[in-house]
């Protein structure tokens, strides 16, 4: 469909690059002054010349006021970058009955604090699947239902979000409702809702589903190289403008070499040689999870001193190794509520937004990683 913009906001935006453009390039990563207040979702901001982003969990807050503290606090530590999950059970409960409450005030809220907004969409509501099944659980039969909700996402905030993920690690059996794998169920799902946002959101980006890390080869996962070939040979590529890449460090440094055995923050090179081959090095890559954990009691845990110093080299390494990464999304900044378990040590700020030494010490380094 087309999309008329009001003049008005038109404007907006022309002046909206033309201060950009006048401004330091600290400051263009992400602005609260260039924020449209007169639009109810703002307005999508510059495109950040940081990769530094964070995956702030905010799906399971229900309080405005600490929805806006972490967004704010995430502009504060120089993140310009924000992965999102927005449940299609939360927005849709009922066949057509949308609550966009939840997500308007996020989206704004964002927008406000001049932060790019990755929005992943998933979470299959109970009624468009089987009785007692899992939310990840989405029939072939109710892909339209999804591509629905998807295309009325993507028009609602066509002018406030860009970004689009389309699930959420397909490659192993868990996030596909305990079904065996399939790239081929996954890119036709894929193809039907990058339809959907295109007609709806023309100026859309488009991102698969970023895939699980794992070597596994079975019915319950599918290795990330081997399912993303998969996905190219079943054509996939004509359907993401992008692609999205979970890649954590565990025990290992950021320079630790890529191996297709071993899991670790470099194997992002891999996946991006899996593009090359397909002839798609055109497309640019964006991180939506990564990150160290320093919990004492996990086994893939590394020590905190040691979690500070591998994320700074790792945000350092992506921004001037892989001129490919446009983001770098940490997992995450903050839980909405303890987890009391080793989730808790992923974080940056805990649940009473008192902010970690890591976070502390990325705040001061933010400089390092605008482009």
């Amino acid at each position: 469909m087309t999309i008329r913009i009001p003049r008005r906001m038109l404007w907006s935006r022309v002046v909206s690059a033309l201060v950009a453009a006048a401004l330091p390039a600290a400051l263009v990563t992400g602005d609260s002054s260039l924020f449209d207040a007169g639009h109810p979702y703002g307005v999508s901001p510059p495109i950040p010349r940081t990769i530094q982003g964070v995956h702030t969990r905010l799906s399971d807050e229900v309080e405005p006021w600490k929805i806006a503290r972490t967004l704010q606090m995430v502009q504060q530590m120089g993140a310009r970058w924000i992965v999102e999950l927005f449940p299609w059970a939360y927005i849709e409960p009922r066949p057509g009955a949308f609550d966009w409450a939840h997500p308007d005030t996020v989206i704004r809220d964002a927008n406000q604090q001049g932060l790019e907004v990755i929005a992943r969409l998933d979470f299959v509501p109970a009624w468009a699947r089987p009785a007692g099944s899992t939310p990840r659980l989405l029939p072939r039969d109710r892909y339209p239902d999804y591509a629905n909700f998807v295309a009325q996402f993507a028009h609602r905030y066509r002018d406030a979000v860009r970004y689009f993920i389309i699930w959420n690690e397909p490659n192993t059996s868990f996030e596909w409702g305990f079904r065996p794998v399939s790239a081929e169920s996954y890119v036709e799902l894929l193809a039907t809702a990058a339809e959907s946002i295109r007609k709806a959101h023309p100026g859309a980006t488009i991102l698969p589903a970023g895939l699980a890390p794992t070597v596994e080869h079975s019915e319950l996962a599918i290795e990330d190289l081997t399912f993303l070939q998969q996905m190219y040979d079943l054509g996939a590529a004509r359907y993401f403008d992008a692609l999205c890449v979970h890649t954590y460090g565990w025990k290992f440094p950021p320079e630790d070499p890529p191996r297709p055995d071993r899991l670790n923050f470099s194997r992002a090179e891999l996946l991006r040689q899996v593009m090359e081959r397909n002839g798609d090095a055109a497309k640019p890559v964006l991180i939506t999870e990564a990150g160290w954990n320093d919990s004492p009691r996990w086994t893939k845990a590394v020590h905190p001193g040691q979690r500070i110093l591998y994320t700074l080299q790792a945000y350092r390494r992506a921004a001037r190794e892989w001129p490919w990464v446009r983001a770098l999304c940490m997992w995450v900044f903050r839980l909405p509520a303890p987890a009391h378990d080793y989730n808790d040590y992923f974080t940056f700020v805990d649940t009473s937004f008192r902010p970690k030494p890591i976070y502390n010490t990325v705040r001061s380094h933010a400089s390092e990683w605008i482009r």
